[in-house]
Order: structure tokens, then sequence, then C-alpha cells
């Protein structure tokens, strides 16, 4: 099935794609050497699609292509990665501009490169608030910018990684929160421009999930936070990667995983003051 036929899908009818068509599709994956971006990678690689990794590591990259290869779905399929860090605008969008002539133009853009330092704000210093800020969102408007010139003439999908701590502020991620809940806008935005050019803008939000950054996280987590974040369910990366791609089944902007983290947005939406309520009891005894 050509892409261009897959906008029909996209915009009307209720269902949007399955995962068997993105067979011979070109997906960029920024943030796809571990955790959630390597396990919707691995699921693309078996649908037969052309994946190219971006990251900043170039070990994790070369570690995690091999594992990419070993699910390869036939000979012809690309399976490459680039390393960069895309918080930096002038070379993210020479290199991916680069990329497109030798790896092909993105029917996909996946971006889920990001990072949280959880610590109380007085401790979190405006070195650290911008560095978050440039990784998690100015990441994504750097490879959207660089892209989105040439997914605009066949359509496609724009994936940007927010997260539940997007939707819910979280006691310990200030500046993580800040920069999750302003992705949310920037792609409803995004999303709002991009119809015309027949480009579907979704945003993944999981919650806490069993990754090498949450194993970081926990390493500076405060004790209140630790103590709202041990009342929700922790997920792992397959589980994350399987709901986006039943999700993508359904014309909905906003994915999160898990039922548990449904039930929480379900709450802050029409219970806030409990759901707050709630934080501040486990907080105070945590505190104590």
């Amino acid at each position: 099935m050509e892409f261009a036929n897959l906008q029909t899908t996209f915009y009307k009818n209720k269902k949007t794609m399955k995962l068997n068509e993105f067979d011979g599709k070109h997906v960029y994956l920024v943030g796809g050497s571990s955790g959630i971006g390597l396990a919707i990678a691995k699921k693309l690689v078996m649908a037969g699609a052309h994946i190219l990794l971006i990251s900043r590591t170039q070990a994790t990259l070369e570690e995690a292509t091999k594992e990419l290869e070993l699910l390869r779905n036939n000979s012809l399929q690309k399976i490459r990665f680039q390393c960069l860090d895309v918080s930096e605008h002038q070379p993210t969008q020479s290199i991916l501009n680069e990329q497109v002539i030798s790896f092909g133009i993105p029917d996909v853009l996946i971006n889920c490169a990001g990072r949280a330092i959880p610590e109380h704000h007085d401790k979190i210093s405006y070195q650290q608030f911008d560095q978050t800020l440039k990784i998690n969102l100015y990441g994504c408007h750097n490879t959207v910018s660089a892209l989105l010139p040439h997914m605009k003439e066949n359509g496609g999908l724009i994936v940007n990684t927010s997260s539940l701590a997007g939707i819910i502020g979280v006691f310990g991620y200030t500046d993580y929160c800040a920069s999750k809940f302003a992705l949310i806008g920037y792609s409803e935005a995004l999303r709002s421009e991009l119809k015309k050019y027949n480009i579907k803008v979704m945003v993944l939000c999981p919650p806490d999930t069993d990754t090498p950054g949450f194993k970081i996280e926990n390493e500076t987590k405060p004790a209140e936070t630790q103590a709202v974040s041990e009342a929700a369910s922790l997920m792992s990366s397959e589980q994350v990667a399987n709901a986006f791609f039943k999700a993508l089944t359904k014309n909905k902007m906003i994915i999160v995983p898990g039922l548990a983290g449904k039930f929480s947005v379900y709450m802050k939406r029409f219970f806030p003051r409990l759901v707050e309520f709630v934080m501040d009891r486990d907080i105070r005894r945590a505190s104590n």
C-alpha cells in the first residue's frame, strides 16, 4: 500500500495505521538505541520498516543496530544509525538533511529522546533547567523542523514522546514537567497546522517505565517524589511499545499506555482536587 493512500485512513476513517502497514516505510527514530525507542524499533523492523536510529552515544547505537539486524524482515531492509545530539540546532539541521539524501525521505518521525533528573526546585540549577528543555522540547523542534519540509509532499506520521508527567505535575519534576507539558502544546498546535499536508501528529505519554533512563532518575529522586511514584505501576518498554502500536489503530492524538495511566488522566481531568489530595498526603508522609 502506498503511504499516500494511508492518509485516507488517517483522516476519513476512525482507523489509522496497523503495524504491518509500516512495511517498506522509512522511519527516523530519535532516542532509539535503548528503552522505549528500541522496543518500538524492534517491532518496526519485524514489520519490514527501514530504520534510522538517532542517539548521542555511539556504543549503544552500535549495539542496538546489531539487535535490530537479527530481526530483519528481509535482506533489502536498511538499518542504520546516526550519532547526533538533537538538542543542538544547527548540527541537527545539516546532518538530518544529509540523511534524507543517503537514507531516504522519512515517512515516519518518532521522537523518543529525553531525560529527567528529579530534584527539589531549589536544587535544580539554571543549567539543568535549560538543558532539560533543550533535550526534551527543543530536540523535538529541531528534528521536526529539519525533516518536515521533506515530509510535506507525501504526508506521514510524527510521534513526539511526552510523559504522564506532561499531563499531571509531579513533585520533583519542575524542569521535566515544564518540558513535557510544553511538548503536548507544541504537538497539538503542530497537528492542526499539518492536517492539510496529510501528516498525522501524535503524542506518546508513558507512565514510569523500566528503562536505563528510569534507573538514572532514581539516583536523584527525592523521598517525596519516590512516594508519589510508588503509587503508580511500573511498565516495561515492551508494554509501552505494544500499547503504542495498538493506539495507532485509533484516531487519537494523545496515547497513554496502561490502564493505571489512563485512570490517572481521567481522575486528573474530572477530579483534580482528589488527585491533589492523594499526592499531597503521600508527600507529607514522606516528608515526616
